[in-house]
């Protein structure tokens, strides 16, 4: 997640934005999404160009009606045409009817397919991908573009066929009916042509910018929402206020433009109109006067004109449209071409039944991505089974990270990390992060009852073995205060409960599942000296069982381990019991000296 509460102007990995792919390449990757419902939108357009031609065809009788039963004065004559004009305009009814139905089911379903698919890739992308992208930028792509894209599929996509055909159709009933007006069409129909191509070119442009700047305001949005206690104990919300303002303005400046093109687009589509009428009527009189054609053929070439006045001014919004689907799809495939590099091993190796939890490091180093200096550096220990060991160092030392390593949030640059001799990063991530478990320093819980919270590693836990765990975290009183119990629903990120009271939920969860490895990173922090102590009474019982990497600032939870390794700069620099340390260490006394003391 970015800091953009705190710098809204701050851009990672979408600055500057990427072209990453052609429009319409963009566009046609999603065809493995359609093709199970290709023959729905066959069949969609297919009837929807049935029921456009029926508008085609009643100017036709029409001029039929003026050139016979009007010219001959014949009303009985026009029952027929009369009765056909109505059938055709059934038609046209059913068929907007039945074109909905066709493709409501496949775009729905594109767009929950679609939703799925992203969501499973954000999944398995490693947090260093996560951390690189603004939160809003993936809600945004996520939720509100995808909503552009089944607008696209289910109707800016046929219509644009469908309107494309119309007006080629139209222009050749014209052309048949008198080559003269159908020239008129024609030649009216090439500046519209240039001016759409340059529309397109610009609007994609602000398009992107805005769909952009759209993630940005909802960074600011979900950010601020989560950090409000900050914001209101700092006094900062004015400021934010005063920054969120700005980003809307540039988000209203980039929208405005989008108008503006628009307007543009719309004033040449509209002006066209009546030059192309004027002139038909110019010329059809004319013709009528020297007698070459017929009053029926004149309104007949009119009426058509007036059909097509639709497909041609709905032009500019289907290419706007389609310009936000095509900005969608690029900002969509940005996420899914993002390269996974936590991943399963080609041939993973198949883990014993028996795990014993022997943790070791072997020269390990690690550089975040994009970063020039390394974290870590040549990082070699041993954690026996059943043993644990305590990592203490200033921060920026390197400990989280060295924690961060072992179920595969990262991976080490270089070096390797085994348990039970098996190399990590030969390990299937299930089989691995079954058999360690982590509990972090600043603990996320989500919008769901308590129990799901603390069984979320291990969904199939006993209430026993829940009752358990929250006795070991010395949760078990809170926990039954709540309104419904373990039912309570626990509301977003926790923030319904205190710090303590987050850690100890967190820490249960840890521990449910017994497991052979356990990664600790500060799991007491937030705990008063008196919860603290009854906290690490219950822990020793359970590291007595399980390997621990326990990352350490206060001395009473250093005092758990059986050793303590001191880091600096990314290396490990001293190790030994906490009280050997304490006695021999100055560094190490002057890490843990203000709180000892």
């Amino acid at each position: 997640m970015s800091t953009g509460v705190l710098d809204p102007e701050t851009r990672t990995l979408d600055q500057p934005y990427p072209d990453t792919a052609k429009p319409a390449s963009s566009l046609r990757r999603f065809a493995p999404f359609l093709l199970p419902y290709k023959w729905f939108y066959i069949a969609s357009i297919v009837v929807s160009l049935i029921a456009t031609m029926t508008g085609l065809v009643i100017p036709l009788v029409m001029q039929r009606v003026i050139d016979g039963p009007i010219t001959d004065r014949n009303f009985s004559a026009v029952w027929w045409p009369a009765a056909f004009v109505l059938l055709l305009g059934t038609i046209d009814a059913l068929g907007i009817w039945v074109r909905r139905y066709l493709v409501s089911r496949p775009s729905s379903q594109f767009e929950i397919s679609a939703r799925a698919t992203v969501f499973d890739k954000l999944q398995r992308l490693s947090v260093a991908a996560h951390e690189s992208w603004e939160s809003g930028q993936l809600l945004s792509r996520a939720i509100a573009d995808l909503g552009s894209l089944r607008r696209f599929m289910a109707f800016i996509g046929p219509f644009i066929i469908i309107n494309a055909v119309t007006l080629v159709a139209g222009i050749g009933v014209l052309l048949v009916q008198s080559w003269q007006l159908g020239l008129i069409m024609l030649a009216t129909s090439v500046p519209l042509v240039i001016a759409c191509t340059k529309f397109e070119t610009l609007y994609r442009v602000v398009a992107r910018d805005a769909q952009d700047q759209a993630g940005d305001v909802t960074t600011t949005v979900e950010e601020s929402i989560q950090g409000i206690r900050v914001l209101k104990a700092f006094g900062r919300s004015a400021h934010l206020g005063k920054q969120f303002l700005r980003q809307a303005r540039t988000l209203r400046g980039t929208e405005l433009k989008k108008v503006r093109y628009l307007a543009i687009i719309w004033a040449v589509i509209v002006g066209l109109q009546p030059i192309t009428i004027g002139a038909i009527l110019a010329v059809g009189t004319y013709s009528i006067v020297q007698g070459t054609m017929t009053v029926g053929t004149l309104v007949a070439a009119i009426a058509i004109v007036t059909f097509l006045l639709w497909p041609i001014e709905s032009f500019g919004y289907l290419l706007a449209e389609l310009n936000n689907a095509r900005t969608a799809a690029d900002r969509y495939w940005e996420i899914m071409d993002t390269p996974e590099t936590v991943t399963d091993p080609d041939n993973p190796v198949e883990l014993p039944e028996k795990i014993r939890g022997r943790v070791q490091f072997d020269r390990v180093g690690f550089t975040f991505p994009d970063a020039s200096v390394p974290l870590l550096e040549d990082v070699s220990f041993v954690v026996e089974p059943g043993e644990t060991v305590a990592l203490v160092g200033n921060t920026g030392s390197g400990k989280t990270a060295l924690t961060n390593l072992v179920p595969r949030l990262f991976d080490a640059t270089e070096g390797s990390i085994t348990i039970d001799g098996i190399d990590v990063a030969s390990m299937r991530l299930a089989d691995l992060r079954s058999i360690v478990t982590v509990a972090f320093e600043d603990p996320v819980l989500f919008s769901a009852s308590a129990r799901e919270n603390i069984a979320l590693g291990s969904p199939g836990a006993s209430d026993a073995e829940v009752a358990e765990a929250l006795e070991i975290a010395h949760a078990t009183d809170f926990v039954e205060q709540l309104p419904w119990g373990l039912a309570t629903r626990i509301g977003e990120q926790g923030m319904s409960l205190s710090g303590g009271q987050r850690q100890r939920l967190a820490l249960a969860r840890a521990v449910l599942g017994k497991p052979r490895v356990l990664v600790l990173d500060d799991p007491l922090s937030a705990l008063d000296v008196d919860t603290e102590a009854k906290v690490q009474k219950e822990l020793r019982r359970v590291l007595a069982h399980s390997t621990t990497l326990l990352v350490a600032h206060r001395p009473s939870t250093a005092a758990l381990a059986d050793r303590v390794l001191y880091l600096e700069n990314g290396r490990i620099v001293e190790q030994g019991t906490h009280e050997g340390l304490l006695a021999s260490s100055p560094r190490y006394r002057e890490v843990m000296g203000s709180i000892h003391g």
